[in-house]
């Protein structure tokens, strides 16, 4: 009797297992929590072609954390389509090297840019037959930047007209959803999305560029609901 008694508890605990909480065919997933870009730059140096073209210094780029916001539309339980979006990323532009070219500018703040990052990916779900369900992913990101602003201390030393190009690139990721009950997950992703742009401006009102190459890393975590 104690067996059969055991054995239904069993049971009944393995039917309550979240399997059943695996994603299905059909699914969208609507997810909503902080993503923080914090950029991996590689800045190359500065060229004003009236100076003799590279002037030895360089740019950064600061981190920001805003709202990210995405969807996954689930072709069968393994494979999902994923829409990234975010608020817009507002980052900080540091001038570095600057102290062997004899100009004077100084390392510090350069300007502020915007930019929004949507990313369009492919997921593989894994059936680990439980509540926690990772995935890796691959996928193209556009990213349009605008906003583009120097410092008012910047401006003074005669930099004005910035501008950053667009960029396509190819991102990759890591992740899992943890299921709450049938409906609401929690989320984690890792991701690497490749961002290289141009910033081009003027300085004491001759031209000048600099290619940076941004490279973030991005991580987000969120609360997600499944309908």
């Amino acid at each position: 009797m104690k067996k059969s008694i055991l054995a239904t508890i069993v049971l009944g605990a393995l039917a309550g297992v979240p399997a059943a909480m695996a994603h299905d065919a059909g699914d969208i997933i609507v997810r909503a929590g902080l993503t923080t870009v914090s950029p991996n730059d590689d800045s190359g140096n500065v060229y004003v072609d009236a100076l003799g073209g590279n002037v030895g210094m360089g740019a950064e780029v600061g981190s920001d954390t805003q709202i990210g916001l995405n969807l996954v539309y689930m072709l069968d339980a393994h494979w999902g389509i994923e829409v990234l979006a975010a608020t817009p990323f507002s980052h900080d532009v540091t001038l570095i090297n600057t102290a062997d070219n004899g100009l004077g500018l100084g390392d510090g703040k350069l300007a502020e840019v915007t930019h929004l990052p949507p990313t369009l990916s492919a997921l593989y779900f894994f059936d680990t037959q439980s509540a926690f369900t990772p995935y890796v992913g691959v996928g193209i990101n556009y990213t349009i930047f605008f906003d583009e602003d120097f410092t008012s201390s910047r401006e003074e030393q005669t930099f004005s007209d910035l501008s950053l190009d667009n960029s396509f690139g190819l991102s990759g990721q890591i992740g899992f959803d943890y299921q709450i009950d049938e409906k609401w997950l929690v989320n984690a992703s890792a991701r690497y999305i490749a961002i290289d742009t141009t910033a081009e401006f003027t300085v004491a009102g001759v031209a000048g560029s600099v290619d940076v190459d941004i490279d973030p890393y991005v991580f987000t975590l969120s609360m997600g609901y499944k309908f």
